[in-house]
């Protein structure tokens, strides 16, 4: 089985200070990036920072590509046959997809996601990369 790598969004101020943080301080490699959001490979897990403007829980939602995305929420990267086997589980239980697509198509980084809320109203997102080592590409 694979090994599951953490996937973690979180809002921020600004995306040039958060960068040199994770990269200049920690050591921490960047992905893809745009000037709305940053993606870090920290140890292997996967964080993506949004901007997003104060933190507040108002700032529900942020857009990237065509889908509404919830800016407050963590996943997991999965191989796809995990990912294919969660999605049927949440699709039994009849729970709510407020998103379910793919996303950088033809691009790398090519990945498929969902989200789901638990009990708590935490949002949970569930990815599949097509092509695993391309979780870090920084070309978009």
């Amino acid at each position: 089985m694979q090994q599951a790598s953490f996937h973690l969004s979180l809002p921020c101020h600004n995306i040039s200070e958060t960068q040199s943080f994770y990269v200049d301080v920690l050591g921490a490699a960047i992905g893809r990036s745009t000037t709305q959001w940053l993606d870090i490979d920290l140890f292997g897990n996967q964080i993506t920072f949004t901007v997003a403007g104060p933190f507040s829980f108002q700032f529900k939602s942020y857009k990237f590509e065509e889908a509404i995305l919830p800016s407050f929420h963590f996943g997991v990267l999965v191989s796809a046959a995990q990912w294919n086997m969660l999605l049927e589980r949440v699709r039994v239980e009849s729970l709510e997809l407020p998103v379910n697509t793919s996303f950088l198509q033809d691009k790398p980084g090519t990945h498929r996601s969902f989200f789901v809320e638990d009990p708590n109203g935490y949002m949970v997102e569930f990815k599949h990369f097509h092509n695993p080592e391309e979780v870090f590409s920084s070309d978009t």
